[in-house]
């Protein structure tokens, strides 16, 4: 335990000593508050959507109300999923990389930690940032949570923050898997952002049709999944099939590190 905290100390003070974390945040918080000012009070906003709604109601003398903080949680969380999967790669990318072009990685591989110390405190330390950088989210749900009546729904806005720390460290998880695979920053974070987007978007392949090959396709997607946090239900099933990804994630990475230092002996 020692030396993983020793790992994540390490790893965690050197993404503030570099200017990475603080762009990836700065970055992040800007666009997630962007999409929410604009889509929730712009021009073509929801608040202007559900107020045309309302008038249109009462023109008609019809009913029917719409729960506004609820969507606009989905929304919000939406969007800050969407704006993950540009981001993580960003943090991973120098995971292993740089400290293979470094030279560095050799010190770590001589040094008495294992290589499994070495891989949780990477990825800990990736999460804890993750966890900072979605955190000042929660600004804007309070916000809307102040301004909404006693109802607002608080179980789904934490299930979304769930949802989406479970999403992060499967992102996280995969991106120091391709980091530890090549010296080039570059290459591991297109190759992160490129498989992400492969597991984001598998499900547009599913047929149609309730197949068993359609099924395989849509349980892999990881928005899929992630969803059914934004809707309010903590599914055992999606909550396995996040922790299974990320321990396999970590299992390659750790196989990984293992054939690095078999070479070298």
């Amino acid at each position: 335990m020692r030396n993983i905290l020793a790992i994540y100390r390490r790893e965690l003070s050197s993404y503030f000593v570099s200017p990475i974390a603080y762009i990836v945040i700065g970055v992040f918080l800007a666009i997630s508050g962007l999409l929410f000012y604009f889509g929730t009070f712009g021009a073509r906003g929801l608040i202007t959507q559900v107020m045309q709604y309302r008038m249109q109601a009462m023109q008609s003398g019809s009913g029917g109300d719409i729960d506004v903080p609820f969507i606009i949680i989905q929304q919000l969380m939406g969007f800050a999923a969407t704006v993950s999967l540009f981001m993580v790669p960003m943090l991973t990318m120098g995971g292993y990389a740089e400290e293979r072009k470094r030279g560095t990685m050799e010190m770590l591989m001589t040094s008495p930690i294992t290589e499994l110390q070495i891989v949780l405190g990477k990825f800990f330390a990736g999460l804890t940032l993750y966890a900072l950088l979605i955190a000042p989210t929660l600004v804007y749900n309070l916000y809307v949570a102040k301004f909404s009546d006693p109802s607002f729904p608080w179980r789904i806005m934490w299930s979304s923050y769930l949802g989406l720390l479970l999403l992060g460290s499967v992102l996280i998880a995969l991106g120091l898997l391709i980091s530890s695979l090549t010296e080039s920053q570059i290459i591991a974070g297109v190759g992160t952002f490129a498989i992400a987007l492969f597991l984001w978007l598998i499900n547009a392949f599913a047929p149609s049709t309730g197949t068993i090959i359609g099924q395989v396709l849509q349980y892999l997607s990881v928005i899929q999944h992630y969803e059914e946090f934004t809707r309010g239900v903590i599914d055992t099933t999606s909550v396995i099939f996040y922790v299974s990804l990320t321990v396999l994630c970590l299992f390659l990475t750790l196989q990984s590190l293992n054939s690095m230092r078999w070479r070298r002996a």
